[in-house]
């Protein structure tokens, strides 16, 4: 079955009490069902793939790519060289990263598993030390494939866009959004998936 980012009144009457607009859009929206992967492996590989290409491009490569390899793992990739992977339609230098990646994995040189003993920072430092993966894409990965639940990403052009339309600012700078940021801990999370709502229209809905 699907699985989704699991929160509820906790969360919410927290984000209310403490910011009215959020509160307010937090109603409107109602509840927000976001899909989680809690393969790491796996949602690594499919972000290394996705990055700079559109969600069409992604979903063709993926599928080829999920029907050369079947189960997505360290061990299935690294049956297939670069130059193959690259014959699925991604760059090289993609196949370069999933390559080392896998082998990193292999070689026990990153465990993955010892990733959900670490704290955020600590996380977002081991992935993003990784070729082909960077903050925004760690943070992501806190998200979507560890339900971290404090997690709102200066990085994301989406959710500074959605403080923009909720708030009104006409720019958002790190003080800003740190004032944010501050406010809406320790569920972050809660808040991002309602301002990634935001910047996709959904108050003007």
């Amino acid at each position: 079955g699907r699985m989704y980012f699991e929160y509820g009144d906790t969360e919410i009457e927290y984000l209310k009490r403490k910011d009215k607009k959020l509160g307010e859009a937090i109603d409107h929206i109602g509840h927000i069902y976001r899909e989680v992967d809690a393969d790491i492996f796996q949602s690594v590989v499919h972000h290394i793939i996705g990055q700079q290409i559109s969600n069409a491009a992604l979903a063709t490569v993926w599928g080829r790519f999920r029907n050369l390899v079947g189960e997505v793992t360290a061990d299935t990739v690294l049956k297939y060289q670069a130059e193959e992977l690259k014959g699925l339609g991604m760059s090289l230098r993609k196949a370069e990263y999933i390559q080392n990646f896998a082998q990193k994995v292999c070689l026990g040189e990153l465990d993955l598993e010892e990733l959900y003993r670490m704290d955020d920072q600590k996380v977002i430092k081991t992935l993003s030390s990784l070729r082909g993966i960077g903050v925004w894409t760690a943070e992501m990965l806190l998200i979507f494939c560890m339900q971290r639940p404090d997690v709102l990403s200066y990085g994301d052009g989406a959710i500074l866009k959605g403080m923009q339309i909720l708030y009104h600012h006409r720019k958002m700078d790190k003080n800003l959004f740190e004032k944010y940021r501050k406010r809406y801990s320790p569920y972050g999370t809660v808040a991002s998936l309602y301002l990634w709502a935001i910047a996709g229209q959904a108050l003007e809905k």
